[in-house]
């Protein structure tokens, strides 16, 4: 076989590299997953070789520990083997790559001995911190990788995901919703669609209906849309009329929204909060009318937002989070109005940004601006469950998730001005109401949306501030499924010659010279003032006898009249005879012709 080998590679080197089809070299996972793994420091500040190892799932870790408490006391001075040595120390020629041959007599023994997967750790005392990593681990957190959607300009203040976890919707303070598909996206993590709803409003919520097939957009305008699935608008509800003072008799929301969800089991109803201070149904079918107005129940008559709204999870009852701090409760029945079901005064000292119902309806977890998370019993609600403080919340769309069993809930904090912790995911035990773990997502940016996909297993969260965002994906390449998995393997595609385009040329008639516009005459003008000749002033006429080479008013204005009356031929005396005298002279003159005339018999007149 050696000499077949060593034939076939000199018969080979005869031809240019190029001949023949060529492989294409491929990544391994293991180096993809690598450049994508979160170096997170261990607690264990005494090992040292803990806080080199970023964060790893709980079969890893066991697995590292078993190959460092495998290694020999003595390893080789040389420093030539790789890996646990269990023979014979080899010479220094015969250099060992990979893990070693088993030693001598281990193949001998029966098939249903042979192990399969990682060894298991070696039996002894296991320490203090074995066991806290444990209690970390039972959980199983995905936070070994991490992948962050970049495109937006400002915070991302809304986010989605579809059911089956294909698609990711992100919507920002910079007024746009960016679409991004796991399937048909590479490791340059492009969004393959960007729409603005609404020109010079904030996108506050975007929410998938039950088949995936729409998606509802909130956005600061008084009227929501909805989208199919690649981002074609199919409708805009209705806005109601701003000076009819009753919002039941307007047809649709007269401000600002703040918040929207889709049913959960029904495909064609939406809710919507709004800034009006009313609750809306609405029916996807027909966007100019809407389904039910609700009416918060205040202590004073007036106004006043509804900063939030949520379904619970078989769509039975409403939640909506009031501007005066009460969380309010509507359960969906025949003949049902805007009275509450449950009511809980002064919930919260500041406005409620995030409400979320639990799987069986009897827990609801809210979120609040007084940097709060409280817990309350449906069944009892006059006092919360547990309250987590020192949560700081500076954005108005700070939400709240469930695992995907409900072990855990989270949420994201926001960065104060002298804080040095930055944006954090706080995860929390829903059974001990007790805080798990603190994980940092950015040094600088606050994080506002989450959630943990329950079929990817991977977790979801949007840091970002004034200047940038982006969403950040969390999982972990043991326990997490499709999702970033898929888009981080897959290469970007090498351009071809079959890519160039020339660039295209087009002639649209206002390019020719007969239809452009006429060019701006400012500067002709500002050249034409600057010009001594061109802007010289003209002289104004002489009002008295002229001097200096030019005629006066007095002598004529024309040259003809001038020349005439020098010459003789022009004689004005009018100005000069007085008209009492020259009536007379006519009354002579005309005398002396009638004389004239009787003498001659050719006129006869009485006496």
């Amino acid at each position: 076989m050696e000499d077949e080998a060593e034939i076939y590679d000199g018969i080979r080197a005869q031809f240019p590299l190029t001949f023949g089809k060529q492989q294409k070299s491929q990544t391994s996972l293991e180096t993809i997953h690598n450049a994508t793994r979160r170096s997170i420091a261990s607690k264990n500040s005494d090992n040292k070789t803990d806080e080199a190892l970023p964060s790893v799932s709980s079969s890893s870790k066991a697995w590292l520990d078993s190959l460092r408490n495998s290694k020999s006391p003595n390893p080789s001075p040389n420093g030539s083997v790789i890996g646990p040595s269990p023979g014979p120390v080899p010479d220094e020629d015969d250099v060992v790559v990979g893990p070693p041959p088993p030693p001598p007599g281990l193949g001998e023994d029966d098939d249903d001995d042979a192990m399969i997967g990682p060894p298991r750790p070696p039996v002894g005392p296991s320490s203090d911190s074995d066991e806290e990593e444990g209690e970390e681990n039972r959980y199983r957190i995905p936070l070994s990788n991490e992948i962050i959607l970049k495109g937006h300009t400002k915070i991302v203040s809304a986010l989605a995901i579809d059911h089956s976890g294909s698609r990711v919707l992100s919507g920002s303070y910079d007024y746009t919703v960016r679409m991004f598909d796991f399937q048909g996206m590479n490791s340059r993590l492009q969004s393959f669609r960007q729409l603005e709803p609404f020109e010079g409003h904030q996108v506050r919520n975007l929410s998938w209906s039950p088949t995936s097939d729409r998606f509802l957009c909130v956005t600061g305008s008084a009227q929501a849309k909805i989208y199919d699935r690649d981002g074609l608008t199919l409708g805009e509800f209705v806005k109601g009329d701003m000076y009819i003072r009753d919002l039941k008799n307007t047809k649709g929301h007269i401000t600002g929204l703040t918040c929207g969800e889709w049913h959960p089991k029904t495909k064609e109803t939406i809710l919507t909060s709004s800034e009006d201070g009313s609750l809306r149904t609405w029916d996807v079918n027909d966007f100019k009318s809407q389904k039910q107005v609700i009416k918060p129940k205040l202590a004073r008559p007036g106004r006043i937002p509804v900063t939030t709204c949520a379904w619970n999870p078989e769509g039975t009852c409403i939640a909506g989070g009031i501007g005066d701090g009460s969380i309010q409760i509507w359960t969906l029945k025949p003949g049902w109005g805007s009275r509450p079901d449950m009511y809980i005064e002064k919930s919260h000292s500041d406005d409620i940004t995030g409400l979320k119902f639990s799987s069986d309806g009897k827990t609801l977890l809210s979120r609040s601006f007084d940097g709060s998370l409280k817990v309350w019993d449906l069944r009892q609600i006059k006092a919360p469950l547990k309250v987590f403080d020192d949560l700081p919340n500076n954005y108005a769309q700070t939400n709240i998730a469930f695992s995907p069993d409900e072990q855990l809930f989270l949420t994201g904090t926001s960065v104060e001005k002298e804080s040095t912790t930055g944006g954090l995911l706080c995860f929390y035990d829903s059974s001990k109401l007790e805080l798990v773990q603190r994980v940092g997502i950015s040094p600088s940016c606050s994080v506002v949306q989450c959630a943990w996909h329950p079929r990817l297993n991977q977790i979801f969260a949007t840091p970002g501030d004034k200047s940038q965002g982006g969403t950040h994906v969390l999982y972990d390449p043991t326990v997490s499924e499709r999702g970033a998995l898929v888009c981080v393997a897959r290469a970007p595609r090498k351009k071809s010659v079959d890519d160039f385009e020339a660039p295209l040329v087009i002639h649209n008639p206002h390019a020719l010279p007969l239809f452009r516009d006429q060019p701006s005459r400012k500067r002709q003008r500002e050249k034409i003032l600057k010009d001594p000749i061109k802007s010289h002033k003209p002289e104004l006429p002489i009002t008295g006898p002229g001097h200096g080479g030019r005629v006066g008013t007095t002598k004529g204005s024309l040259l003809t009249q001038y020349l005439l009356k020098q010459g003789g031929m022009i004689k004005e005396t009018w100005m000069e005879e007085d008209p009492r005298e020259a009536i007379l002279n006519l009354n002579l003159f005309l005398q002396s012709q009638i004389l004239r005339m009787k003498r001659n018999d050719l006129i006869w007149m009485d006496p």
